[in-house]
């Protein structure tokens, strides 16, 4: 069995829920072959990384996926680059506000997702569920964790990515339903296998 440590976030933004959170939460406990251990980080710089890196070395993880919500996206959408950059448009929930900040001054300047996105794509649709691999993972806490989770884990046995999700219906439009974000994680983590 391998272990996976699966996060979402907290509320952000003056939000009272976070998709992200609440797709994660509702996950079985294991998928195909995969012992899921599911955990809800806060949405702040630096902080949000250093405790899903902390918990993924505690229990050991085979892999990481972070899970974040990014309003105006249609389709749940497996990033493939995360950015040595944190340049944040609102302040996250401790109020920090970086601009033009690096993640990680000794990094390099981008990591590509040691996960297989096309595949996790693909796996999401073929469940007809609207998915895409993204090449932006933004400059904001997604990114910060997603970045922080590649440089920590380079050049080892640790797969590590990130997929962005659509809001729920009632934060707005585009959106997707909660029970479709759960059931394209669940196919984009088989498609991890």
């Amino acid at each position: 069995m391998k272990k996976l440590l699966i996060t979402g976030f907290a509320p952000f933004g003056g939000g009272d829920i976070n998709p992200s959170w609440q797709a994660v939460q509702a996950l079985p406990d294991r998928v195909g072959d995969c012992v899921l251990c599911k955990m809800e980080i806060p949405t702040v710089f630096a902080d949000a990384a250093a405790r899903v890196i902390a918990k993924a070395d505690e229990i050991s993880a085979d892999m990481v996926l972070s899970v974040g919500m990014a309003a105006g996206r249609d389709a749940v959408t497996p990033e493939r680059i995360a950015v040595n950059i944190r340049d944040a448009r609102i302040p996250d929930n401790a109020g920090n506000h970086p601009r033009g900040e690096f993640v990680a001054v000794d990094g390099p300047a981008a990591y590509f997702a040691t996960v297989p996105v096309e595949k996790m794509a693909q796996a999401i649709r073929d469940k007809n569920i609207r998915a895409t691999v993204s090449n932006s993972a933004g400059a904001y806490v997604c990114n910060d964790v997603m970045y922080s989770l590649l440089h920590r884990f380079a050049g080892t046995g640790v797969k590590a990515g990130f997929i962005h999700v659509p809001q729920l219906p009632q934060q707005g439009t585009p959106s997707m339903e909660l029970e479709t974000i759960t059931a394209a994680l669940v196919a984009a983590i088989e498609a991890c296998e």
